[in-house]
């Protein structure tokens, strides 16, 4: 019997892969291992905003190297040296629609231009190149990172480093910012601290390795939903009892450290991110509905009580944020061009802060303080890009676990933009711009035929699920490509 001219014998030998493959191969896998330690480091060590990073002293010591956030500047460094390894292993070509994709260069190029009639060089010196690591990990996400084979060490360095993001925040629940409130108390002319940061001492809110508990918030409404599907995926292979521990374990640390944040907008996106998982049920219409409406109903009740006192006090964060939209407002108007320059919002506000309101830094909406940088064409190329492609992506990737995770945590992290600084916190950004690029070209392939299959075991060398979710006995038919 001959198979295709050859024979039987011929035609069930391995394929030789040639040794450039290999290479080729071995290159990537190194780069996704690279690129998820990189990642996965700055959630650990780079949590504060590019405009305090003047606050953030070198570490001295093996104790502080481990345990303190490291200076901006070593974060750069070890993009740099990601970049010069991607640039070795990413692909040519954009996926289409081409126009979108190029979206976050000419939105790079507007900050550039704003930043010739800036009103504070200090500030947008700080902030120009964060935003250039920002729209570089997003092309190295689509053009290095998507064409890996196996991303199996990428999600397990996120996934581990994301977990050691949850431990402090436990650790922080169960006693440590006690500690630090007893210990700042006990100092000498303690009583003499701003009224605010007692009141934040008082709150007991984690924030783990960020800048603040909302930060925090931020990146596990980003973060949980692919990783908890990453930890199956991961488990792929094994008993299925033990399969469910890694999920189950970084599911119930995220949610239990959401809850620990008092983040009001994290709970709200988080119940509207339950309600879009939701939609992918296969259930008629009229039970999704019934559902939603239950699940919304008991997260809002939940939510009215949580919260109750923070309403009864007058909601001071929510009447603090209205004073600093409309200073962004005003000056997106004063300058509806090019902005007061990138990252200058705290030089625009200061002039126009009321009388007794609390000094801020950041405009906590980013697309009107992209409108107050940046002038309304930075914040519509910003917008147009985000909103872009996740309309574009959600259809793309809506039939595929791992994809849709990814495309839903992403979705949390954008709509928090307008509600806080997601975008000016490095270590949730880059894993933000990071996972998007990724997506785009994950879906350009997928579309294509070109994904390739997570080879091993963990591919689902048994059967795994198609891309519309059905069973199939093809190897690697979705794994952790």
């Amino acid at each position: 019997m001959r198979v295709l001219g050859l024979p039987q014998t011929a035609a069930r030998m391995p394929v030789a892969i040639p040794d450039s493959e290999r290479r080729r191969e071995s290159r990537q896998r190194g780069f996704a291992a690279l690129a998820g330690f990189f990642l996965g480091l700055g959630l650990l060590k780079f949590g504060n905003p590019a405009v305090v990073d003047r606050l953030v002293t070198p570490p001295r010591g093996y104790w502080e190297f481990l345990l303190m956030p490291w200076p901006l500047a070593w974060g750069y460094a070890l993009w740099a040296l990601v970049l010069v390894f991607g640039l070795f292993v990413a692909e040519r070509r954009l996926p289409r629609p081409r126009g979108l994709a190029l979206l976050p260069a000419a939105w790079l190029a507007w900050q550039g231009l704003a930043a010739l009639g800036t009103s504070d060089a200090r500030l947008t010196g700080l902030h120009l190149p964060y935003f250039l690591t920002l729209v570089g990990g997003f092309y190295l996400g689509m053009l290095a990172l998507a064409p890996v084979g196996s991303l199996r060490v990428f999600w397990l360095a996120l996934t581990g480093c994301f977990a050691a993001v949850l431990v402090v925040g436990f650790q922080q629940h169960f006693g440590g910012l006690e500690a630090v409130r007893q210990h700042v108390l006990a100092q000498p002319g303690a009583e003499q601290l701003p009224a605010d940061y007692l009141r934040r001492l008082e709150a007991q809110r984690i924030f783990a390795t960020l800048v603040y508990p909302n930060a925090l918030a931020g990146a596990i409404l980003l973060l949980l939903p692919p990783l908890v599907v990453a930890g199956w995926e991961l488990g792929a292979g094994g008993p299925s009892r033990v399969r469910r521990v890694l999920p189950v374990a970084l599911a119930g640390g995220g949610l239990a450290c959401l809850y620990w944040t008092k983040s009001k907008a994290g709970w709200l996106l988080a119940l509207g991110l339950v309600l879009v998982l939701g939609l992918r049920l296969r259930l008629p219409a009229r039970w999704k509905w019934i559902l939603a409406g239950l699940v919304l109903a008991a997260g809002l009740t939940a939510f009215a009580v949580r919260f109750a006192g923070y309403f009864q006090g007058g909601a001071a964060s929510a009447g603090a944020r209205l004073e600093y939209w409309r200073a962004a407002w005003t000056t997106a108007c004063r300058y509806p061009v090019l902005g007061s320059g990138p990252g200058t919002f705290a030089s625009s506000y200061r002039p126009l802060k009321p009388p007794g309101a609390e000094m801020t830094l950041l405009a906590h909406n980013d697309y009107l303080q992209q409108a107050s940088d940046s002038g309304f064409p930075g914040a519509l190329l910003y917008l147009g890009f985000w909103a872009g492609s996740l309309g574009l992506l959600a259809r793309r990737v809506w039939a595929e676990p791992l994809p849709f995770a990814v495309w839903l945590g992403l979705l949390g992290w954008a709509l928090q933009g307008w509600v806080e600084f997601a975008l000016y916190v490095p270590g949730v950004a880059w894993t933000a711009f990071w996972l998007l690029g990724w997506l785009w070209g994950r879906a350009a392939r997928s579309e294509s035929g070109e994904a390739a299959p997570l080879p091993g075991r963990a591919a689902g060398t048994g059967g795994g699920l198609g891309p519309a979710g059905k069973r199939t006995s093809q190897p690697g038919a979705v794994g952790l490509t």
